[in-house]
């Protein structure tokens, strides 16, 4: 029996992904016909004809997820798949990978071609490529960039109006990863397994400082209640309180009458979570006080189910939460589910506090608490991130002018800084300067202008990167070709420079430096002969002479055209080397491409789950110290919990999945 997948999408030497149409084949059939119906197709590879190198005699096995890590839906949502299944499947992967049995073998990650398993799927591979082999989010994404996905939908009834597509939640789990805000090495499936049940309590970790989590229940309490509003109603007003002697307290009436169990797990786990501030967005549906008397500080911020909060609750929101989590605790919030309103107001601390997009705070939040931000709260969310960012930067301004109030630091006005002394140097002379401002020295230490904050380092950076290669100038058809086979000498060893004028800074410097009789236009200039030893060496050179003119290279060569002909001069990356490019030749031979093309220049993995590193030094530092295995930990540690072991008559497999019980409702969702 012949199988036909689609081609192959590389994401690493031994990686790849596909799918097959529907009914999905099994993974025996496949792995049994996969010599027989010889090599797939790889994305991206040119269609050759019969050949005996490694890339044809290559043997794949193919493995599946769709039914070993099914979504579990609310209404019409399909996806992403929850972290804990990223958690498995990251584990699983590398379980394959590190398989002595399949050493010589490529994997195939397959899935059917119905668009919801095959986006799940695809996610997590990319996830996979991003998080165990730390690929930058594009990166991850470029293998499957040509597919095309159905985006992830919301937890609602109605039609879907805003897309979440891969590339959002690749970002929105980075850049939490950036922040100290999603740490594999922390997580734990079986907590996160036991709690998001509603019988447990229905609750998740967003991020180490905010919890998301159901309303709690108390049928005694809220039975009460009604009956109290009933006779007050029918008394034509509140009753005056009665003086009479002090009863039990309300954590003792709570303990007598036996809370049910999820109320009961949330109050234990809070109280040993460090949870300072529990904050209530929806209907009063148990008694603050069991919270209150715990410790506990309880707020109330209602607005209605699948509406929107007004600014005052957000900005509210956001200096109660931070005031909080800036001294170290906690924050839960809930309304009835723990999805949309509660989804919402996070996902506005995120963007003003770490610089989320509205797509990206979406896009996390779906992955650790699937169903997050429901219907017209994604919109809200999207027009709301621009103004929620300039809140950012007002807060921050207001802090530092607050900082140098006290500190008696005079605030300096942002300016344009002036111009710098060698380009007015180069300037005619009949061209007037601009006035340069000289400020008087000063013994205190003046903030830096905004907003040349980070120029002077951004600059340095730029600049010691090499610029790349630019193209031909010269037509396919005028290109001389060169016998690569022959050992020329270095006369004939050439290549062609661009035609283009000599950089010069001022006309009174070109004026004097040739004479009228040699004035050539840019077009009329012949082109200069550069040897391969000229543009290989590293050392200082002579100044090249391009008509008539001398010019400085700097210890390059003019033109940046790689040679093609005796050796291919090729760009290696840069991450060894601390960021400078170098030089490599390989006797014409195309070098071999590292597993990843561009170095990352962002952290991934952060150490604390609750220090949080304040500059982009400290996050770098943080990751260059978690470099090597260390940081793969949780990889071994947990591998009994989620993989079952390899025998020798079968392969690593996934262990059962623990399904979840939704609390979320009709109710939940205004069409």
């Amino acid at each position: 029996m012949t199988f036909s997948p689609e081609p192959l999408c590389q994401f690493s030497d031994r990686l790849f992904f596909t799918t097959f149409p529907h009914p999905l084949p099994t993974s025996q059939d496949l792995n049994r016909s996969a010599a027989a119906n010889g090599s797939p197709r790889i994305r991206g590879r040119a269609k050759a004809g019969p050949s005996t190198t490694p890339e044809d005699t290559a043997t794949y096995y193919y493995f599946t997820i769709d039914d070993q890590l099914p979504y579990m839906s609310f209404f019409q949502d399909w996806g992403p798949l929850n972290l804990a299944m990223v958690y498995k499947a990251c584990i699983y992967f590398h379980e394959l990978l590190e398989d002595q049995e399949l050493a010589s073998h490529r994997l195939v990650l397959y899935s059917s071609n119905e668009p919801r398993r095959k986006a799940n799927a695809a996610l997590l591979m990319a996830l996979y490529v991003m998080i165990v082999q730390r690929r930058a989010p594009w990166e991850a994404f470029h293998p499957i960039a040509e597919l095309e996905f159905m985006p992830f939908r919301d937890a609602g009834r109605g039609p879907s109006d805003f897309h979440l597509s891969i590339q959002d939640c690749l970002w929105g789990i980075w850049k939490a990863m950036q922040n100290g805000l999603c740490d594999m090495n922390e997580f734990s499936v079986e907590e996160y397994e036991f709690y998001e049940k509603v019988e447990n309590g229905d609750w998740n970790w967003i991020t180490p400082n905010f919890i998301a989590f159901a309303s709690p229940v108390d049928p005694v309490w809220v039975k009460k209640e009604r009956e109290r509003k009933e006779k007050e109603k029918l008394a034509g007003g509140p009753s005056s309180p009665l003086k009479s002697a002090p009863g039990p307290s309300t954590h003792e009436l709570a303990l007598q009458r036996k809370l049910p169990m999820p109320f009961q797990n949330c109050l234990e786990y809070f109280e040993k979570s460090n949870i300072k501030l529990v904050v209530r967005l929806n209907t009063e549906l148990y008694d603050r006080g069991v919270f209150e008397e715990r410790g506990i500080r309880h707020v109330e911020m209602y607005f209605d189910d699948g509406t929107n909060p007004t600014d005052e609750i957000v900005r509210r929101f956001i200096d109660l939460s931070d005031e909080i989590i800036e001294a170290g605790g906690v924050v839960a919030v809930h309304c009835k589910a723990g999805l949309g309103r509660t989804g919402t107001l996070i996902g506005a601390y995120l963007i003003w506090k770490y610089g989320f997009t509205a797509h990206e705070a979406i896009g996390f939040m779906r992955i650790v608490r699937p169903g997050s931000v429901v219907g017209p709260q994604q919109q809200y969310m999207y027009l709301k991130q621009l103004e929620w960012a300039k809140w950012a930067a007002v807060d921050e301004m207001q802090r530092m002018q607050a900082a140098a109030a006290t500190a008696s630091i005079p605030i300096v006005a942002p300016a344009t800084p002036p111009a710098e002394t060698e380009e007015l140097d180069d300037l005619p002379m009949d061209v007037a300067a601009p006035a340069v401002i000289h400020i008087p020295p000063t013994s205190m230490a003046l903030p830096p202008v905004t907003p040349s904050k980070h120029i002077a380092a951004g600059t340095a950076k730029a600049r010691a990167i090499t610029p790349p290669g630019q193209p031909r100038k010269t037509p396919v058809a005028k290109r001389v070709a060169v016998d690569s086979s022959d050992d020329e000498n270095e006369e004939n060893d050439v290549l062609p420079a661009l035609g283009l004028a000599p950089s010069v800074r001022s006309p009174a410097k070109r004026t004097s430096t040739r004479t009228v009789a040699n004035r050539q236009t840019a077009s009329e200039q012949r082109p200069t002969r550069v040897t391969r030893s000229s543009t290989t060496s590293g050392g200082t050179r002579k100044p090249t002479a391009v008509g008539g003119v001398s010019t400085r290279t700097n210890g390059q060569a003019p033109n940046k055209i790689p040679r093609l002909a005796n050796g291919a001069v090729t760009r290696s990356r840069a991450a060894a080397t601390g960021g400078t490019t170098t030089m490599t030749t390989n006797n014409g031979r195309r070098p071999a491409q590292p597993p990843s093309p561009t170095p990352s220049r962002l952290p991934t993995l952060i150490p604390s789950k609750r220090n949080h590193a304040s500059t982009l030094s400290d996050v770098a530092a943080a990751t260059v110290k978690l470099a090597g295995a260390a940081a793969d930990a949780w990889m071994k540690d947990n591998v009994s919990n989620v993989v079952v072991p390899a025998t020798k008559s079968e392969r690593p497999g996934l262990r059962s999945v623990r399904r979840r019980r939704s609390s979320f409702s009709s109710a939940d969702v205004v069409a």
